[in-house]
């Protein structure tokens, strides 16, 4: 008897702007949307609230923002994380580096990461999950926050990273070097992040797909992995945007933090419309049923469990 085999399909950086909130409902009313990950110090973040609680069949989790963003908690209150405007590192290396490195960070990290996770408590809506802005929330001193407040906060789940190379590179050899370099890189961090979340008795889906195809989940590439897939617990994530009109520094400032969302200088499809499409095609969702995937989230797979 063959095993049964979920999918879960989430939208990154829910509350991002006006854009991305439109495309993640969008994607989630008519295309395979399963969930979100919603950034709650982000400028369309109160809009972000009011339209998932107008799709409650979308899971809502917490996209923890600790690099490329701005913090809750005011600049004088965690000075060693942000600037005076109160505004992280746009470096996850630095970022990460400092959050290691630098002990006066770590207290600070408590205090921001409590900060996030009131914040989302606030706006009643259930936990989905835990996950982080370029996955700053695995980094080891990070995630030993995030399962020390576990129980307080009610995380059921955090995001572990973990994709094959070799099944990646099949489909897309782009960036060869930047892939080999993140796959050693999360494959340490996702067999730390393991250890630490068995023992919390946290849970974790086997296989987390987006990282090394970061702003490049189009419908192409999505044809060509999953016929690949063997695990029967999977996440896909991607970046989906509306197109938006949008000034050069902008761009110039976002665009580093964020592979999604704005079309490019020569008015072709940008990564977060292309994204956007992938998430609505029909060949798509056809390619996960025919591969045996049901469409779930965490929500809906926990009340499986129970």
């Amino acid at each position: 008897m063959q095993a049964q085999r979920f999918a879960i399909i989430n939208g990154d950086d829910f509350g991002f702007s006006e854009g991305v909130n439109q495309a993640i409902i969008k994607a989630h009313k008519e295309g395979v949307l399963t969930s979100t990950s919603l950034m709650v110090s982000a400028d369309a973040a109160k809009e972000a609230v009011t339209l998932a609680k107008a799709n409650p069949n979308l899971a809502v989790g917490l996209h923890l923002v600790l690099v490329c963003g701005r913090s809750v908690l005011p600049p004088e209150q965690i000075p060693h994380l942000v600037d005076k405007q109160g505004n992280f590192s746009n470096s996850p290396f630095f970022a990460g580096l400092r959050y290691q490195f630098v002990k006066e960070t770590h207290q600070e990290l408590r205090q921001e990461i409590r900060a996030q996770l009131e914040k989302y408590r606030s706006t009643n809506l259930p936990l989905s999950h835990v996950d982080g802005h370029l996955h700053l929330h695995i980094h080891p001193v990070v995630l030993r926050i995030l399962v020390d407040l576990a129980a307080e906060f009610d995380i059921k789940v955090i995001r572990l990273p973990s994709e094959e190379l070799r099944m990646n590179l099949r489909v897309n050899r782009n960036h060869l070097l930047t892939k080999l370099v993140w796959s050693g890189v999360f494959g340490r961090l996702r067999h730390y992040g393991e250890k630490l979340l068995e023992v919390q008795g946290i849970s974790f889906t086997q296989r987390v797909y987006g990282l090394l195809q970061t702003g490049g989940i189009t419908e192409e590439y999505l044809l060509g992995l999953i016929p690949q897939i063997q695990a029967n617990l999977v996440e896909i994530y991607s970046h989906p945007a509306m197109p938006a009109v949008v000034t050069e520094r902008l761009v110039s400032e976002v665009e580093p933090c964020r592979s999604a969302g704005f079309a490019n200088a020569n008015g072709e499809l940008s990564t977060g419309e292309a994204e956007l499409a992938a998430l609505l095609s029909r060949q798509v969702r056809e390619a996960l049923l025919s591969n045996g995937f049901e469409l779930t989230n965490h929500h809906l797979l926990s009340q499986r469990i129970t």
